[in-house]
């Protein structure tokens, strides 16, 4: 695929992708073969000749996801959600045309932001298998970085769950040989770890991808606290923990700046969520669905380019800022009942 291509060409030092034609190309490709979404853009009188530009392709809300099949031809992979908050029977499924897109995304920028040095690491996944696990986009995007930027990999978790006493033997192992490891997988894994008390020193270079903050946490745990159980327990400094924000319904990530901008001599900045060249964010008033001005709090809604195969624009329940410069920061998700925006489109969606 043209984009996929661009992608990879950019991560080898290309030219950078220009966001604003390909949004638009991308948007008539999904409104020629995206049947349920083009009838939710001509509801909504919007069509690929009327668009000014890139801000004016219709978004659709993730909970339109949970009932409608939105895809521009057959699935590669149906990625759905983890349904910790929903019953298995309303988890959103994200169908996926194109993989080696999703692929061409997820591995550029995991490297970009993860791996900035080129490191070569042995990853322990705290996650099942994909065999176990098909329908995850984490569990997919973590098989391809072992395959393509590790030098081994290893699943840590089975049908019933982490298997921490296998866990804790592994990086044991690991100390004893001064091997540097990656470790990734959701928060709430390295959360049991944790509080096993058990401690260790693992090789220079190892690091730490987390994802999904809190969710499925049986304990609080502070992004302080993770940060300092990172040092205090695995001997990993803070600069070397990088956490993830994403999710089933987008193909492409944003990421912790701060293992990049300490390579890049920012090792002042603050931490900040980015992305790559080919994701923009939005924040909106959960009402209105205006733009919010920098620093103001709203919805987050991501245009992903790499959605090709679906719908580009995804509108969220998650609350952010805009810090600029394309950066984002992650306050919370919307308590209690879905946003007057949201609920909305979800009802024009039903409805076209």
């Amino acid at each position: 695929m043209e984009l996929a291509a661009a992608i990879r060409a950019e991560a080898d030092g290309g030219p950078r992708i220009d966001f604003a034609p390909w949004a638009l190309r991308v948007f008539r490709h999904q409104y020629e073969r995206n049947p349920a979404y083009r009838a939710f853009c001509d509801r909504r009188g919007v069509t690929p000749d009327g668009v000014a530009g890139w801000e004016d392709v219709p978004a659709v809300p993730t909970a339109a996801f949970r009932h409608v099949d939105l895809t521009c031809g057959p699935a590669q992979a149906v990625f759905v959600s983890s349904g910790t908050t929903a019953g298995a029977d309303t988890r959103s499924r994200h169908l996926v045309p194109h993989l080696d897109l999703y692929r061409a995304s997820a591995v550029t920028t995991f490297r970009r932001f993860v791996l900035p040095d080129d490191a070569r690491l042995h990853a322990l996944f705290l996650l099942p298998p994909p065999a176990l696990r098909p329908e995850s986009s984490l569990v997919r995007m973590c098989s391809w970085v072992g395959r393509d930027l590790s030098v081994g990999e290893e699943w840590m978790a089975g049908p019933l769950g982490l298997d921490v006493d296998a866990l804790v033997t592994r990086l044991r192992t690991a100390e004893q040989s001064g091997q540097a490891v990656l470790l990734a997988g959701p928060t709430s894994g390295f959360a049991e770890l944790f509080a096993t008390g058990q401690t260790f020193r693992l090789g220079p270079g190892s690091r730490v991808m987390d994802t999904g903050g809190p969710k499925g946490m049986k304990r609080s745990l502070s992004r302080a606290g993770f940060l300092r159980a990172c040092w205090n327990q695995l001997g990993i400094a803070g600069y070397f923990c990088v956490n993830e924000y994403g999710m089933s319904e987008l193909c492409s990530q944003r990421y912790d700046s701060v293992l990049a901008d300490r390579l890049h001599g920012r090792s002042l900045a603050p931490r900040r969520l980015l992305g790559p060249t080919w994701l923009r964010t939005r924040v909106l008033d959960p009402d209105t669905l205006q733009p919010m001005p920098v620093g103001r709090p709203g919805l987050l809604c991501h245009h992903d380019l790499a959605n090709a195969g679906s719908v580009s624009v995804v509108l969220t329940e998650d609350i952010g800022r805009d810090l600029g410069d394309g950066a984002i920061e992650l306050t919370g998700r919307v308590p209690g009942a879905m946003p007057r925006g949201c609920g909305l489109l979800l009802a024009e969606m039903a409805t076209a």
